[in-house]
C-alpha cells in the first residue's frame, strides 16, 4: 500500500514534528493513520494508535466528510 497524500496531521504537541498524521492511499477507500501506539493486544500486523481529536476533525473535513 502506497501514502498518497497527507490529508490531516501535524500534532504541535509531538517532539519530532511529524506525527498524528491521516493519509490517503493508493487503494480507495482506505486510510492510514500514524499515531501513538497503545499497549492494547491486537491480532499480528495490526496496532491500535492514538491521535488527538482535532487531527481526525481536519481529516475529516479535508475527505469532506
Amino acid at each position: 500500500m502506497e501514502l498518497t497524500e497527507k490529508v490531516a496531521g501535524e500534532d504541535p504537541e509531538c517532539d519530532s514534528g511529524d506525527c498524528a498524521n491521516v493519509f490517503k492511499t493508493d487503494r480507495p477507500g482506505i486510510i492510514a493513520v500514524q499515531g501513538y501506539v497503545t499497549d492494547h493486544p491486537t491480532p499480528k500486523g495490526e496496532a491500535v494508535v492514538t491521535i488527538p481529536e482535532r487531527v481526525l476533525k481536519e481529516a475529516a473535513r479535508a475527505l469532506g466528510w
